[in-house]
């Protein structure tokens, strides 16, 4: 049972037909649209990025010099990662109840995310996550996660995803004893970069959260003196939050 334009075949009446056609047309268009964004991020990609981040460095935005207000402040999208032991958990862990595989009493009061889309961009975290992990060693409200992003179909089969975080397992010893998680997130993240509004994959996006997981900080690229003041400040504001 087949339907060709608007003709009714066999027992498929001419209203289901007619269905069936406008979502495949439906379906159809939307994969081509895809298809050309796809095909336009892999042409920024060798050029635009590149372009970009010779100009400023990766430096796309500056950091924000105050806290965003929690009324206005958007919430973090959903976000798989693997541990390095193959663990898998879901980010942000916040206070909402959503997450049911971590303890209340663990949900931190501020989490910093840096992300890291490809390997160049490792210095740019490296630039925030230091300073914030010496001015928060301490604390135990407070979370670091280092987020790299593995987009490639080869890298996401499961016998090869397997092996890639054995060795990674062994080249970063796991968690460590300040909160700082370095975890993998597999797959395609297309719709996951278009809620951030990220573009440019060769640099780093830092973002802080609070308990609710909403974005109440954002930084990009090195970070400047500046930056890491507002960045700490925020944090502490963060903290004595209620």
């Amino acid at each position: 049972m087949y339907c060709f334009g608007l003709f009714e075949v066999g027992f498929l009446p001419f209203r289901f037909c007619f269905w069936y056609n406008s979502n495949l047309l439906s379906w159809e268009t939307k994969q081509q649209s895809r298809k050309s964004v796809l095909d336009y991020e892999m042409n920024r990609g060798y050029f635009a990025d590149i372009s970009e981040l010779n100009q400023h460095g990766g430096k796309i935005a500056m950091a924000n010099k105050i806290i965003i207000p929690a009324m206005a402040a958007v919430k973090f999208p959903a976000l798989e990662v693997n541990y390095s032991d193959g663990t898998t958990v879901k980010l942000p862990k916040t206070s909402n109840g959503d997450i049911v595989d971590v303890d209340k009493l663990a949900i931190p009061k501020a989490s910093l995310l840096c992300l890291s889309f490809r390997a160049n961009s490792q210095a740019m975290i490296d630039s925030w996550s230091g300073p914030f992990i010496d001015a928060f060693s301490n604390s135990k409200d407070v979370r670091l996660y280092e987020v790299s992003f593995i987009d490639s179909w080869f890298l996401r089969l499961n016998p090869i995803k397997r092996l890639l975080l054995r060795i990674m397992k062994k080249s970063n010893g796991g968690k460590d004893a300040l909160q700082k998680q370095i975890v993998y997130s597999f797959g395609d993240h297309y719709y996951f970069r278009k809620e951030l509004k990220v573009l440019n994959l060769l640099t780093g996006y830092i973002f802080l959260l609070d308990k609710f997981g909403r974005i109440r900080w954002q930084g990009f690229g090195l970070a400047t003196q500046e930056e890491l003041s507002s960045l700490l400040s925020c944090t502490s504001l963060l903290l004595e939050e209620k």
